[in-house]
């Protein structure tokens, strides 16, 4: 009974983790333009470029809208001129860097 009880106890877990970093599904996403929840995905690909100078769209290699912690965080990775890739996150309804690291 115990191992049930634990069994259980792993899979709600499992599955609050992955509702507090969901991924937003892309249907969704017109409805929270709409309503000024999130900035025009191009402002923000332009937000997180401008923290690698020389970069264009064509160094964006993935993008990504999560929901976390009740905000919209938009993920971008993109890789410079040398090659190295970066993850820059930003707050997607203000555009600010939340944070700019390098891929490892």
């Amino acid at each position: 009974m115990k191992n049930l009880t634990a069994l259980f106890t792993a899979a709600a877990l499992t599955l609050t983790a992955g509702f507090a970093m969901a991924d937003v599904r892309p249907d969704l996403i017109p409805g929270l333009l709409q309503s000024g929840a999130i900035m025009d995905m191009d402002k923000l690909n332009q937000s997180a470029l401008a923290q690698h100078p020389g970069t264009t769209a064509a160094n964006i290699t993935e993008t990504e809208l999560d929901h976390k912690a009740g905000a919209y965080v938009y993920e971008v990775e993109i890789r410079d001129a040398k090659g190295i890739k970066w993850d820059v996150k930003l707050d997607a309804k203000t555009g600010a860097v939340l944070s700019n690291v390098q891929d490892k």
